[in-house]
C-alpha cells in the first residue's frame, strides 16, 4: 500500500488529484442543485480545439483552453438568440461544432505526437504549472464559494422565492457558470477532455444519493472525489492502466455503490413528510 507514495511522480500525480478531487466536488455539488451537468460536458467539449492549438503551437494548455471557453460561451449566447432556436439546441450546436473543429485540428500534420492526451489528460505527469493552477483554483472556490453560499442555495432550490427575496438568479447562476468555466480549465490539463466531467458530476451525484443537505453533501462529495481519486491512481499503479481513465472508472463505480442508499433514504424521507403533514 506505501510502495506508490515512495515514487516522485505518483506523490505529484496523488496532490494534483486531491486539490482537483476537493475543488470538483465543492463546484459539482453546486452543478447537481442547478442542473447544469449538460452544461459542465459542453464546456468541456468546447475546449477541444483550443487545447489542440495550443499543443501545436506549444504554447500551455491554459492559454488555449481560456479563449475557447469564452468563444463557445458568446456563441451560445448569440445563437439562443436566434428565433426558434431553443439554449439545448445552440449548446448542441456550438458544443459539436467546437469538438469537430478540435478533431480536425488534431488530425493535421502539424499537430504533436501525443495528440490523445489532450482527450484522456496526463494526470500522472502534472507539471509544476499543473500543480500551482490546481492550487489556485482550489483557493479561489474556498474563498469564493462561501461568500456566494446563501445566494446560491436560495437561487437553486426555488428561483420564484429567490427573486421574491430580491436576488437575481441570473446573475448567481452566470457566477457558477463562471467558477464552472474556470475548473473545467484547469482540471481538464490532468483529466482530459473527455474525462474531466467525471470529477464534477460523479462525486456530487453519488453524495446526493447520501444526503439532501448542501453542507454534508459537500462534505461526502469531497471524501468520495479524494478516495476515489486515490483509487484510480492505484489502479493505475498496479494495473498499468490508464490514469485518468482508471479515476474516472473509480468515480463511476463509487457513484453506482450509492444507488442503494438512495432507495433507502427516499422512502424513509417520504414517510417522514407524511408523519410531519
Amino acid at each position: 500500500m506505501l510502495e506508490p507514495l515512495q515514487e516522485p511522480f505518483m506523490q505529484r500525480a496523488i496532490a494534483e488529484m486531491t486539490m482537483l478531487a476537493l475543488a470538483g466536488a465543492a463546484v459539482g455539488c453546486w452543478v447537481v442543485l442547478f442542473e447544469l451537468s449538460y452544461a459542465t460536458e459542453s464546456l468541456a467539449h468546447s475546449l477541444f480545439p483550443g487545447l489542440v492549438v495550443a499543443a501545436i503551437a506549444g504554447l500551455p494548455l491554459l492559454l488555449g483552453a481560456t479563449p475557447a471557453v469564452v468563444l463557445a460561451a458568446l456563441a451560445i449566447a448569440l445563437a439562443s438568440r436566434v428565433q426558434g432556436v431553443s439554449r439545448d439546441l445552440a449548446v448542441a450546436v456550438v458544443v459539436t461544432t467546437m469538438f469537430g473543429l478540435g478533431a480536425l485540428l488534431a488530425l493535421s500534420p502539424d499537430s504533436p505526437p501525443g495528440i490523445e492526451s489532450l482527450l484522456f489528460g496526463d494526470i500522472l505527469g502534472p507539471t509544476d504549472g499543473d500543480l500551482i493552477a490546481s492550487a489556485a483554483l482550489l483557493a479561489l472556490l474556498v474563498v469564493t464559494l462561501p461568500l456566494l453560499h446563501a445566494r446560491l442555495l436560495a437561487t437553486g432550490f426555488d428561483r420564484g422565492a429567490a427573486s421574491a427575496l430580491g436576488l437575481s438568479p441570473g446573475r448567481w447562476e452566470a457566477a457558477l457558470t463562471v467558477l464552472l468555466a474556470l475548473a473545467i480549465v484547469v482540471a481538464v490539463q490532468g483529466l482530459g477532455n473527455l474525462l474531466v466531467v467525471a470529477v464534477f458530476v460523479g462525486p456530487a451525484a453519488a453524495a446526493r444519493n447520501l444526503t439532501s443537505r448542501m453542507g454534508p453533501m459537500i462534505a461526502v462529495a469531497a471524501a468520495i472525489a479524494v478516495l476515489a481519486g486515490l483509487a484510480g491512481l492505484y489502479l493505475s499503479y498496479y494495473a498499468g492502466t490508464a490514469g485518468g481513465a482508471s479515476v474516472a472508472l473509480a468515480i463511476v463505480a463509487a457513484y453506482l455503490l450509492s444507488l442503494p442508499a438512495r432507495h433507502l433514504r427516499l422512502p424513509r424521507a417520504a414517510r417522514a413528510g407524511a408523519t410531519i403533514g
